[in-house]
């Protein structure tokens, strides 16, 4: 059985199919949360907190992930770094099925900390768009062998990431944990 990094994929094939994924990641999203009401039975409030939990393994995951590689440790650093990748997966994954079931969660909080919520909350929904493409590139490179061009790329990469990682926590934390009544 051939290794993930024997398997040849050109630069142009794998553009073509990570902007294939990222389109419909996109678009898919767009229409659950503006479109799609949820469904219909019991809510499950845990699933937010494993939100949080995912993005916060995530972002451990990215700290460690990038120490290794400063110290050298380079198969450390791409275990750390797939771990990391997994986490964000089982985030979005979750994040997808809450949001197919649940719907939309409102922001209960009042004043001028609906700025603070809606500019952390544009921030982050911006950012992932534009990091997820530059995370499936990131382990392209990294794959390929292509060391340079992984660096140099993963540098943008590793800060948008490591953010969207972060304040996913934090708007779980103002939508979920917070008490804005008080």
């Amino acid at each position: 059985m051939k290794s993930i990094e024997s398997i040849s994929l050109s630069p142009r094939r794998f553009a073509i199919i990570n902007a294939s994924i990222c389109s419909v990641a996109v678009l898919f999203l767009v229409w659950l949360i503006y479109f799609h009401e949820g469904s219909p039975g019991e809510s499950d409030p845990r699933l937010p907190a494993f939100n949080a939990f995912f993005n916060s393994i995530s972002a451990l995951l990215l700290g460690a992930g990038l120490a290794a590689i400063k110290r050298g440790k380079r198969a450390l650093h791409k275990q750390l770094m797939f771990c990391a990748l997994i986490f964000s997966t089982l985030f979005l994954i979750n994040y997808i099925y809450y949001h197919y079931t649940q719907g939309d969660t409102l922001f209960q909080g009042q004043g001028s900390i609906r700025i603070v919520y809606f500019g952390l909350l544009i921030s982050h929904v911006v950012l992932s768009i534009v990091v997820l493409p530059m995370i499936l590139t990131s382990v392209y490179l990294g794959l390929s062998g292509k060391f340079e061009s992984h660096k140099r790329l993963s540098r943008w990469t590793w800060g948008g990431w490591m953010y969207v990682s972060v304040t996913g926590v934090l708007v779980y934390l103002m939508l979920h944990v917070i008490d804005w009544s008080a």
